[in-house]
């Protein structure tokens, strides 16, 4: 039997947005609006492109802006005309523009929400911009009373990382899940880089977390650090980061445009091709971006064979790799040092409990982790495992 490859399409309404956050890059003032007549498009482009499960996530900018009326004709359209390919909704907003009527038609096909709090009010507004707080929490009132499930990412910056534990802290006192990631230098404009997170902090960052995590299991969960548990017990990437994305990601601009990811849309320069043209997966890899995006995974080939992480990392995010060298392949992630931080925590740390668990540490089964007062790196992968 053929193995189902599931694949990803990120749709983007816009690239407008009514925030100006302080380190975004992911926004752009008169961007246009994506007609219905695109996504139509998209719906032709996508019947005969691929047989494999998808999964629609609408992205930007902030795709809310689209309105109601958009998510009401898109989402039939696209839940209907592919209902051969088992699709997937998610949409990542800041909920600003969140209204009972569009909540309501989120609901009607249960669309997980992602969206953005940097902790407590007065430094999540520092850096996304003042009001913002009160916007968000007012638009996540809304989803709630719609029976809309809504998680949080949490940016670290330079700034932010100062105050991890008042930032954790806040995450665990309001029953919110946690998902980090680090503040990220742009192809589009060097803004950003101010905001960075460097490497080393976010490795620490990472680890920090670890023992935070541990010592609160059952009160919070850290996303992230679930997902490097996954890769580390299971042998293979479970999340954007670290898989091999290329030709199992797409993303389509306002304008019906193909990229490799939503973090191209808008760069010229990055066009795959569009949807009206309908192109097939071998048009879409031989194009420039194509071929530049494959270049990054024999990059990774040659560069990171000797790692021991390679088969779930594989050299982190193809655009973080491309950044440093103005949109060449010259290198892989920069946070690999970060990546193989945590990496080797997890591992040593399930290493030495697994042997400790054997008596094969001290000489005797007493001095196993089953011992110890906080739970281990082994309960936090079994109730990964059992999920």
């Amino acid at each position: 039997m053929k193995q189902k490859k599931p694949f990803h399409i990120m749709i983007i309404p816009t690239l407008g947005c009514p925030s100006k956050c302080s380190y975004c890059w992911s926004s752009e003032e008169g961007s246009p609006m994506m007609s219905i007549e695109t996504i139509y498009e998209v719906v032709q482009w996508l019947k005969n492109f691929r047989d494999d499960p998808v999964t629609f996530t609408f992205h930007g900018g902030e795709p809310l802006l689209a309105g109601a009326d958009f998510y009401r004709k898109a989402l039939p359209l696209l839940s209907g005309e592919l209902n051969h390919l088992n699709p997937n909704f998610a949409l990542q907003t800041n909920l600003w523009k969140l209204t009972p009527e569009l909540a309501q038609v989120l609901a009607e096909y249960d669309i997980p929400i992602g969206s953005s709090l940097d902790g407590p009010e007065a430094l999540n507004d520092l850096q996304r911009s003042e009001g913002y707080y009160e916007r968000t929490m007012r638009g996540y009132e809304i989803a709630r009373e719609h029976g809309l499930q809504v998680q949080f990412i949490c940016t670290f910056t330079s700034y932010s990382v100062q105050f991890k534990e008042d930032i954790f802290n806040y995450f665990l006192e309001n029953g919110l899940t946690l998902k980090l990631h680090p503040a990220l230098p742009s192809l589009r404009s060097h803004g950003p880089d101010k905001w960075a997170l460097d490497p080393g902090e976010y490795g620490e960052l990472l680890v920090y977390l670890l023992d935070k995590y541990l010592e609160n299991m059952g009160r919070i969960e850290v996303r992230n650090i679930n997902d490097y548990c996954r890769c580390v017990f299971t042998n293979r990437g479970t999340v954007c980061t670290f898989v091999d994305c290329m030709e199992s990601t797409f993303a389509v601009g306002p304008d019906g445009s193909i990229y490799p990811c939503y973090r191209f849309v808008g760069m010229p320069q990055y066009v795959m091709g569009h949807v009206h043209d309908r192109p097939s997966q071998e048009d879409l890899a031989h194009s420039a971006a194509g071929v530049r995006m494959l270049q990054f995974k024999e990059h990774v080939d040659r560069e990171c064979k000797g790692c021991k992480h390679i088969r779930y990392c594989r050299g982190g995010c193809p655009y973080n790799a491309m950044v440093p060298a103005s949109g060449e392949i010259k290198g892989v992630d920069p946070h690999c040092k970060a990546y193989k931080r945590i990496f080797d925590e997890i591992s040593d740390r399930f290493n030495k409990e697994m042997m400790g668990s054997f008596g094969l540490e001290t000489g005797g089964p007493s001095a196993g982790p089953m011992m110890t007062a906080k739970p281990g790196i082994m309960s936090l992968m079994m109730s990964i495992a059992l999920k």
